[in-house]
């Protein structure tokens, strides 16, 4: 079974949030990308676009679905992992940490109450 660190935040749409004061580092979980296979194309916001907690704001591909991405906080995108856009590999090989999708400039902190830790995530995806 993946590794899921007790620091992080998940959501029920299987995304992962890391937080340094109120910067948001977003991706997808272990589990997200094993059920997806392998991940053959990503799209990103571009950097200064605001994303809101629970809406969609992306879309990754595998060679089984096509599937949304959900922002876990409300704020503005301050970086993008540019690379994936030609090579989504380290969504494969990594997802819990080359990986990583976009970086959110968070606007409030209190949205983080909304996301699960690691212990409740793991009984989410041991059903």
């Amino acid at each position: 079974m993946a590794y899921y660190p007790d620091d992080l935040y998940y959501t029920k749409e299987h995304e992962w949030a890391s937080v340094d004061e109120n910067i948001v580092t977003v991706g997808i979980t272990a589990f997200a990308q094993e059920g997806l296979g392998e991940v053959v194309y990503v799209e990103l916001p571009d950097s200064g676009q605001k994303v809101t907690a629970g809406e969609p704001f992306g879309v990754v591909e595998s060679v089984k679905a096509v599937s949304d991405l959900y922002a876990p906080v409300s704020g503005t995108v301050i970086q993008v992992n540019e690379g994936l856009g030609d090579n989504p590999g380290p969504i494969n090989d990594s997802p819990m940490d080359d990986g990583w999708l976009i970086k959110i400039e968070m606007d409030h902190e209190k949205e983080l109450m909304n996301l699960m830790r690691a212990p409740d995530y793991k009984k989410l995806i041991e059903k």
